[in-house]
């Protein structure tokens, strides 16, 4: 085992300072294994500095039920379950609440490795020396899962390899590696974010460059549409901002919700992942300057959803959007308005996402008139909204989905909830636009 001090800037530095730990393990016969997502940036600089390939083991942890940050297990690829007795017994988790928890993070898991791996099967690691990287060790749940299901892929020899672990890491876990690299291990020790001036979360993207990177694939494409523009509706002229990727898939017309605009951090943070994933966005607005301190025109949601469509009809006018598929994203009384237009455009509709919506107030009629498949996101922490999108969603007659993410309230504040949106909603849009649904 090899141990120095440690305070890191970021992953990218702290995988920089474990690679140098780690140069007598290049060779041809070297897998390295990261545990997405917060090492595999780790990973990647390891990957890099040994010239070995860069695989993936994708984990869930198993929080406590009213404690979700306190590991009591972990769950792998492959059927693997790691748990932890006595954190268990002490916080009094029975079994119908680890079975609860164990299916809703099985899910994760599995919808997280389709996307991980686009595809591609696992690395074949029979006969080879795998070094399994994570960003830090807390409880070691995951880590030990990891090295059991390399182990049982065929790992000739397995290395657990972290920037930062606890003073008593080799105790817990010298019984699943055959070696352990830490390059610090501090005490006391409370999380693994403390010793990094930079631990804010690894996106989805995030992930999927480097791993495209490590297999030597373009970088994504160039955006090329970039712009402000005004969009005709209802004999206004409505702001907004269009934004295009090479080889776009489709485009996602925002509609926001009362009080907010084109401008609006949230959408525009969802938007902007969208646009990585291969999407084009449109934020607009839904109101001229001079009509946003009228309050009825602000709730009036047939004049937004009629505005919304001819936007949407505009579209196909455009040339770097003609032929696009075309979804909605709407929030708050933005969702009644895309309900709205997926209404009156039918088909020409192909998906359409509410983020903490008021879908109920595209009335009962317009409700039953969508054809659209409508995924309606909201927060685990927004009571009476839940009720009101569930109240919906048995008015509505196309395919849908209620995705509830925990730990997130109306507005979606709370660190990391803003990132499940996107990806509940690239996922959604991916699936569901398709050649052939333009306005």
């Amino acid at each position: 085992m090899h141990v120095t001090s440690t305070h890191f800037t970021d992953r990218t530095e702290a995988g920089r300072r474990l690679a140098a730990l780690l140069g007598h393990l290049g060779g041809p016969g070297t897998v390295v294994v990261a545990l997405p997502r917060g090492g595999v940036p780790v990973a990647a600089e390891v990957a890099a500095a040994l010239g070995a390939p860069l695989d993936i083991c994708v984990i869930r942890k198993l929080g406590v039920p009213y404690q979700p940050e306190l590991g009591m297990g972990a769950i792998g690829e492959d059927g693997v379950r790691v748990l932890n007795d006595q954190v268990m017994r002490l916080a009094g988790v029975t079994a119908e609440q680890l079975a609860d928890v164990e299916r809703h993070e099985r899910a994760e898991l599995e919808r997280r490795a389709r996307r991980y791996r686009g595809g591609r099967p696992p690395a074949d690691l029979r006969g080879r020396t795998v070094i399994v990287v994570d960003d830090g060790i807390a409880t070691g749940s995951t880590a030990r899962a990891a090295c059991r299901i390399v182990r049982a892929r065929g790992a000739d020899r397995v290395v657990l390899a972290v920037p930062v672990a606890p003073q008593d890491w080799t105790d817990r876990l010298t019984e699943v590696a055959d070696e352990l690299v830490c390059v610090g291990t501090p005490s006391p020790f409370f999380a693994i974010g403390e010793f990094y001036a930079d631990f804010s979360q690894t996106g989805d993207d995030e992930v999927l460059r480097l791993l495209a990177e490590a297999r030597g694939e373009r970088p994504p494409a160039p955006v090329v549409v970039d712009r402000e523009l005004t969009v005709p509706a209802d004999g206004v002229r409505l702001a907004g901002h269009l934004t295009v990727p090479a080889a776009a898939r489709g485009i996602v017309v925002f509609a926001h919700g009362s009080g907010s605009s084109r401008h609006s951090p949230r959408n525009r943070h969802v938007a902007g992942y969208l646009n990585r994933t291969g999407l084009a966005t449109l934020l607009f607005d839904l109101l001229t300057e001079a009509e946003e301190p009228d309050r009825r025109k602000v709730f009036d949601v047939g004049l937004l959803g009629s505005r919304l469509t001819a936007v949407a009809e505009h579209l196909s006018t455009l040339d770097a959007t003609q032929g696009l598929p075309l979804g909605l994203f709407g929030a708050s009384t933005g969702a009644a308005a895309a309900l709205h237009t997926a209404a009156d455009l039918g088909p020409a509709v192909g998906a359409v996402v509410s983020r903490g919506g008021r879908p109920d107030l595209a009335g009962p009629e317009v409700l039953g008139r969508v054809t659209a498949p409508t995924l309606l996101i909201v927060g685990a922490l927004d009571g009476t909204v839940i009720d009101l999108n569930q109240r919906a969603r048995t008015r509505l007659r196309c395919e849908s989905e209620l995705a509830v993410v925990p730990h997130a309230g109306h507005l979606f504040e709370e660190p990391g909830t803003l990132d499940r949106v996107s990806e509940l909603a690239g996922d959604w849009f991916r699936h569901h636009l398709r050649p052939g649904t333009e306005p």
